[in-house]
């Protein structure tokens, strides 16, 4: 038969290869329920095996529950630390953007001034060179004069002298 199959339904007794986890506990806590309502003519003393399975059940529930309540205080101050971390890094990102922007504005205006003192160093130095230029023109100048006055000078003294002994 190919067909689709009606669910058939299965008690908690018979289980296949299909059964869930979860159904096999159901199943199981079912029955241990049904074992513990029935009442026992047990004494106090004496413990049965139904009664030890409910036991450690029991205690294990308590124990899960326990770690439970630890984990979950545990995510809490982790999910606290990593909000707390998320608002720092988001605080330093946006500190961090500022400051890049405010850095490449001081950049920019560096440049500039950059700019504007190469240009005035060019304008410098061009005045440097000339008036070097003037200044070894004006030495030229002044060393011909003064070869021109000294041979001068060295005329006019010998005139004198010539004049002092002619006449005197």
């Amino acid at each position: 038969h190919f067909g689709p199959r009606a669910p058939a339904r299965r008690s908690c007794i018979v289980s296949d290869r299909f059964s869930t986890p979860v159904k096999t506990m159901k199943c199981f806590a079912a029955a241990l329920f049904a074992a513990t309502a029935v009442p026992t003519a047990v004494s106090a003393a004496e413990v049965s095996p139904i009664g030890k399975v409910v036991q450690l059940i029991s205690d294990l529930q308590a124990k899960v529950i326990k770690e439970g309540e630890g984990a979950q205080k545990m995510y809490a101050e982790f999910s606290e630390w990593c909000e707390d971390r998320a608002r720092d890094l988001s605080r330093d990102i946006k500190t961090g953007t500022a400051e890049v922007e405010t850095l490449k504005a001081s950049i920019a205006e560096s440049d500039a001034s950059i700019q504007e003192l190469i240009t005035k160093i060019d304008d410098l130095a061009g005045d440097i060179a000339t008036d070097e230029a003037d200044l070894k023109d004006a030495t030229e100048i002044r060393d011909k004069e003064h070869g021109d006055f000294a041979a001068e000078e060295s005329e006019l003294v010998e005139t004198v002298d010539m004049l002092d002994r002619a006449t005197g």
